[in-house]
């Protein structure tokens, strides 16, 4: 199977990804090869929406960007696979929560990743997925220096090998 990673992208923003090269401080673009085949594969999902469990975890913190509009909540919550949708709370200030609030598919499409493990498309899902706040500070020096390393380690101990962003 090839993916066409840019397939849902503007085709007049292809350029822009394709043949970007390198960002400055990079040797090259980040890439890794996907090793294993889909079908045994595990898959996780990574929300930006900002999504959280209204009974157990705290919101991202809009007040703080509010105060601060440079500045994006840098830290991540893990979302159990099994939410449903009376769980789930959103927090975050350049979105219409009430769109994912009534479907929380839009942002995190658990019950299509189900689908495409009850298929036999991938191996299966992670039990936690994960969410995060998109919007950060352009430094990206919190993401750079812990969150990045926290989602990978969380991902892993999931037993994930790959990952599909799902931003909003």
């Amino acid at each position: 199977m090839v993916v066409d990673s840019f397939k849902f992208l503007p085709r007049s923003f292809r350029p822009l990804y394709e043949g970007r090269g390198p960002f400055p401080g990079e040797d090259a673009p980040v890439w890794a090869r996907f090793e294993k085949r889909l079908a045994e594969s595990r898959i996780a999902l990574l929300t930006s929406a900002g999504i959280y469990l209204k009974s157990s975890q705290p919101a991202f913190d809009l007040e703080r960007e509010q105060a601060h509009p440079d500045w994006g909540d840098p830290s991540w919550r893990a979302i159990a696979a099994s939410a449903r949708e009376a769980d789930i709370g959103v927090a975050h200030l350049h979105i219409n929560d009430e769109d994912l609030l009534a479907d929380p598919e839009v942002a995190l499409p658990t019950r299509l990743l189900d689908q495409l493990a009850s298929e036999g498309v991938i191996g299966g899902t992670v039990a936690e997925h994960v969410s995060v706040m998109g919007y950060q500070d352009r430094s990206l020096k919190d993401w750079r220096g812990e969150t990045a390393s926290e989602l990978v380690a969380h991902l892993q101990s999931q037993g994930a090998d790959g990952l599909i962003l799902a931003p909003v």
